[in-house]
Order: structure tokens, then C-alpha cells, then sequence
């Protein structure tokens, strides 16, 4: 048995879903994500399933697949989705995760290690007396900070999706 593109559900006006995925992706775009990883994020969440093949997401959203596969390529390196085979299928699908979130801001605490180290190096090389190295010695003490805050956030959030939502 094969799954088809998502019917429209009950209840689900696939004009009004449409609006949302357009617009929750454009919110993206503006915070700095690229268009068709935005779009293809979008649709995902919005699935009942969570779970969209290419074919499925290049018609929901009415682009080829290559751009589907490239979108998803990236939100994939962002941990935003991942990737599973169909049983006895050589077709893949797409799922977006609940704690997606959690995920993409893990990753980016890990550039904001790398980002530290190489602040760090610069605030050595400049030497603290001069203003661009107290300006980089600012610059690190945030991201240290930042770097602390969104670990004690994320042990609260866990904390919290647990008593909302469930184990």
C-alpha cells in the first residue's frame, strides 16, 4: 500500500492550509531561512502526519523535485527533518519531529562552541587594551552567556512539554 499526498482531513479547508504554509514560510524567510527549505518545513508541520514523500511535497507545494530534494537536504543538515524509507519501497519520506526545535537550537549551540573558540583567539590576538579586542571580549562574554542560557532553557522546556504534553 502505497500513501498519497494528504487528503484534505477533516475539517481542513486545503485553501486556508495552503495560506498558512505560504505564510508561515514567508515568517521564515524574514528571520533568514531560504525560501524552499521555509516552504518545505512549513508543509510538513502542517501535515497531519508529519510525514511527506518528495512527490507528495513537490505537489502540495508545486515545485520540482530537485527543489524538494535540496530543501530538504538542508533542513535535514539543520536537524529540522528526517529522513526514513518506505517499507519495501525505495521512495523516501520526510517527517518533521515534535521536538524539531529542540534539535535545530542543539545544533546551533554547537556553532556558538566554535564561534567562542575562534573569539577567544581573536581577543588573544587583539589583547584586551585595545577596542577591538575589549569589543570581541564582549562579543564572546554574550555567547558564553547565551550558550549557558539555552541550555538551563532547554532543561525547562523538557521540563515543561513533559507536564503539557506527556512523556
Amino acid at each position: 500500500m502505497t500513501e498519497r499526498a494528504e487528503p484534505a482531513g477533516v475539517g481542513r479547508d486545503p485553501e486556508a492550509v495552503s495560506k498558512f504554509v505560504e505564510g508561515f514560510a514567508a515568517q521564515l524567510v524574514e528571520a533568514g531561512m531560504q525560501r524552499m527549505p521555509a516552504r518545505v518545513f512549513a508543509a510538513l508541520l502542517a501535515s497531519d502526519s508529519g510525514s511527506l514523500t518528495s512527490a507528495e511535497l513537490g505537489e502540495q507545494l508545486r515545485v520540482s523535485p530537485a527543489a524538494v530534494s535540496g530543501a530538504v537536504r538542508y533542513l535535514a543538515q539543520q536537524h529540522m527533518v528526517s529522513r526514513e524509507r518506505e517499507p519495501g519501497s525505495r521512495r523516501e519520506r520526510y517527517r518533521v519531529h515534535s521536538n524539531q526545535w529542540y534539535e535545530a537550537l542543539t545544533n546551533r549551540e554547537a556553532v556558538l562552541k566554535r564561534w567562542e573558540t575562534a573569539l577567544r583567539e581573536g581577543v588573544t590576538s587583539l589583547g584586551t587594551d585595545t577596542p577591538a579586542g575589549r569589543r570581541m571580549a564582549e562579543t564572546l562574554a554574550f555567547f558564553e552567556f547565551v550558550d549557558g542560557e539555552i541550555a538551563a532553557m532547554m532543561e525547562r522546556w523538557r521540563a515543561h512539554r513533559e507536564k503539557v504534553f506527556g512523556a
